[in-house]
């Protein structure tokens, strides 16, 4: 039996777990899903003294007036800018250009593609075969047009990805998809015929909820979802999955794992080992970064499979499953202590046999100044990359008699690679390329020849010929050595009057990695001004370690991190306060938000994207119990301390010099609750400090819904950015 799964959004174990944030460079990723999309203030821990709860009625007819309100006055003054119509066209271009590269899934000889432009503004879904693709013009078959479905259905729908099943003996080849009212997180599943074109009548359909669908068979589902009072965890996600069979109602789908109403979440999944029937696996999550993994054989008890509680499973090989550890582990019954950030194999088949885990072998181990990134499997080889001082790497897989070794393979530059379409049945393994000042390409490698060749590249999106990308390092407080990146003109940010933006996230084991920009080259590095990315603790730049020193009440380092690059930037005379600005999203939101009470003598603009703000509410609303590994608890009294110290809502303080700040969220985001970005806001407007608000009605936790809205965003926020920190004659609370 050969059965293929398809994701075309990033794999769910990798957006589950560390897709939290509001990605660099405009390109907005996913996190974990939300709570619930009740649009009711949670009743319990009103803060004492918190006037400001009826915002966070998200559709409540009076928060919603305040919401317009402040829309309205915000357009009016951002989009009166003499520079936001050409932004605005300038990035609608980069959002919609026809010149972009078309990432996708490869199955059976075929490339799958989701693909949105100005005529397909909520996307199509398309597939071209694999010969086409490597076409310069590849001929591109229409599977499903959102813009048409929306309309023909009056529905606000926006496609959230798909997951296909095909087995070589099944009569047909179906696909559950994913469709979202207006960016929202919770979905609903309807299933495709890819040969008829249609959905499938009287197939499986599941109504709106956060949820998780696997294959089991053509006819036989594996899903969790809302089943009804009680059956979601604390966070918002459901830990009962049920087992579904077609003809039937989900009401009679059968009991298939339960886990506890404690845990983030239970969902289920299914790999296909060498020589072996469909496995399904359950994942458990304890917390947002520990949990358990249940292998799930046919008519056989459940295995646990015995890795430590923060383990990621990665691919499967053959017989062996890749795993990496977020922990130390030495395996019951052997002598090697395996590192945390190691990535080690277990023999799966073995396991399943004997119950008993087989010898772990150890299959590759980053040094200081590195970190491991994904595995690819592909017929006849496998890759690995990884980073090296946040620089991507790419090589060879091999297993020899004794162990496993890594062969590098050449890249055209210093930047970021990763793997875009990769199928075990096919020889070429697809890799995606790109940095600051280099346009994306697409890169083949071939297992049976061991060659790499450039397929295509993105021409150019604006003029690099005069700019530079340095690296340089930042002493934190602690003494530890922070690296950021630097995109600038040469010749410029010598004098300390260079405008620059700085971006942070810092969370969530996110690495800020090099990645190019139409739309940040044109509004921003064209003009003069300097793009700087700093990689603070938090993330995964240098493994688990880099971002476990950053957890719950050791988050200060955090802070100190950003605040250190910062420092940096005017110490080289690269800018000054007057002309340096801040950005990030979600948790970066969260970054944005402390620094403003921390050292707002440091910037003259601040863009708080979709944020956490309020800390000692954010695990009541919708997905925030989700995160209390990362932030800590305000239930306990520790960590309830440290938050209240940091906490942006809370440690505002009316007669502070501010800069004026840009808030941007979105009413229809069921991740992270608008109501942060309102009641903060609010407080800007009670004390009487310069500000600006944008909410964007649709749009999810990426505050856009479509590329166009995209565009708006963007050029709303560069318009502000220009205003606030290019040298004019205007007043600033910088002297």
């Amino acid at each position: 039996m050969e059965a293929i799964i398809m994701r075309f959004q990033v794999g769910i174990l990798s957006a589950l777990l560390f897709c939290i944030a509001s990605c660099q460079l405009g390109d907005e990723s996913t996190m974990s899903s939300s709570k619930s999309s009740s649009n009711t203030i949670p009743n319990s821990y009103k803060g004492p003294g918190d006037h400001h709860l009826w915002l966070e009625d998200i559709e409540g007819e009076k928060a919603l007036e305040w919401v317009r309100s402040q829309n309205k006055r915000s357009l009016d003054e951002l989009q009166s800018r003499a520079d936001y119509e050409s932004n605005f066209a300038a990035a609608k271009d980069a959002a919609t250009a026809q010149s972009r590269l078309a990432y996708g899934t490869i199955r059976d000889g075929l490339i799958y593609n989701f693909w949105q432009d100005d005529k397909n503004v909520r996307g199509i879904w398309r597939r071209t075969p694999l010969e086409s693709y490597m076409s310069d013009h590849p001929d591109w078959e229409t599977l499903i047009d959102f813009d048409k479905l929306a309309e023909l259905e009056g529905a606000n729908w926006v496609f959230k990805g798909v997951e296909c099943y095909r087995n070589s003996e099944a009569t047909r080849s179906v696909c559950m998809v994913s469709l979202s009212d207006g960016g929202k997180d919770a979905v609903t599943l309807r299933e495709f015929d890819l040969e008829k074109l249609s959905f499938v009548e009287d197939g499986f359909i599941s109504p709106e909820s956060k949820q998780y669908f696997a294959w089991l068979d053509v006819d036989t589902a594996l899903i969790a979802t809302n089943w009804g009072e009680g059956t979601l965890t604390e966070s918002g996600y459901p830990f009962i999955i049920k087992r579904w069979k077609r003809g039937t109602p989900m009401s009679e789908a059968t009991e298939y794992f339960r886990g506890e109403e404690t845990d983030v979440l239970a969902l289920p999944y299914a790999i296909d080992p060498e020589n072996s029937v469909r496995l399904p696996i359950v994942m458990e999550r304890d917390t947002f970064f520990s949990g358990k993994y249940h292998l799930m054989p046919e008519g056989q008890d459940p295995i646990t499979l015995p890795v430590p509680p923060k383990t990621q499973l990665i691919q499967i090989m053959g017989p062996y499953y890749f795993v990496e550890l977020h922990e130390e582990w030495i395996p019951d019954g052997q002598a090697t202590t395996f590192q945390s950030g190691d990535v080690v194999a277990i023999n799966l088949l073995e396991l399943l046999k004997t119950r008993v885990l087989p010898p772990v072998e150890l299959v590759f181990r980053p040094n200081a100044r590195q970190s491991f990134s994904a595995i690819a499997v592909a017929k006849g080889g496998t890759l690995i990359a990884y980073q090296e001082d946040v620089i991507s790497r790419i090589a060879k897989l091999e297993r020899t008699d004794t162990k496993w070794e890594i062969h590098p393979i050449d890249l055209p530059g210093k930047g970021r690679a990763s793997f875009s379409t990769v199928d075990r049945n096919e020889e070429t393994v697809f890799v995606s390329f790109e940095s600051y000042l280099q346009p994306d390409s697409i890169l083949t490698y071939s297992t049976a020849t061991e060659t790499t060749e450039v397929l295509k590249s993105v021409p150019a999106g604006f003029d690099t010929s005069n700019m530079v990308t340095e690296q340089f390092f930042a002493k934190s407080k602690d003494g530890t050595s922070i690296p950021y990146f630097v995109v600038r003109k040469k010749g410029i940010g010598h004098d300390g009057k260079a405008p620059t933006l700085l971006y942070g996230y810092g969370g969530f084991l996110i690495p800020m990695t090099p990645n190019y920009s139409v739309t940040y080259g044109r509004l921003w590095l064209e003009k003069g001004g300097i793009y700087v990315v700093a990689n603070i603790r938090g993330g995964s730049e240098y493994g688990p370690e880099w971002h476990q020193a950053g957890l719950k009440t050791n988050r200060q380092r955090i802070y100190d991190d950003f605040i250190s690059v910062a420092e940096d930037l005017i110490a080289r005379k690269i800018t000054s306060p007057k002309h340096l600005g801040i950005m990030g999203g979600s948790n970066g939101g969260l970054l944005m938000g402390v620094m403003l009470n921390q050292r707002p003598d440091l910037w003259n603009a601040a863009v708080v994207q979709v944020p956490l703000l309020d800390m000692l509410r954010y695990h009541l609303l919708l997905a925030g119990a989700s995160w209390v590994d990362e932030y800590g608890s305000p239930e306990v009294p520790d960590e309830r301390a440290f938050l209240e110290k940091i906490s942006p809502y809370h440690n505002f303080k009316p007669t502070k010099d501010y800069p004026k700040v840009l808030f941007v969220t979105s009413t229809k985001d069921d991740r992270v609750h608008p109501g942060h970005a309102r009641k903060m806001a609010k407080l800007f407007e009670e004390a009487g400090k310069p500000f600006v608000y944008y909410e964007n009605i649709d749009g999810g936790h990426s505050a856009s819904a479509n590329q166009i809205e995209l565009a708006k965003r963007n050029a709303l926020t560069f318009s502000y950015l220009s205003d606030q920190l290019f040298p004019r004659q205007r007043k600033s609370k910088h002297k």
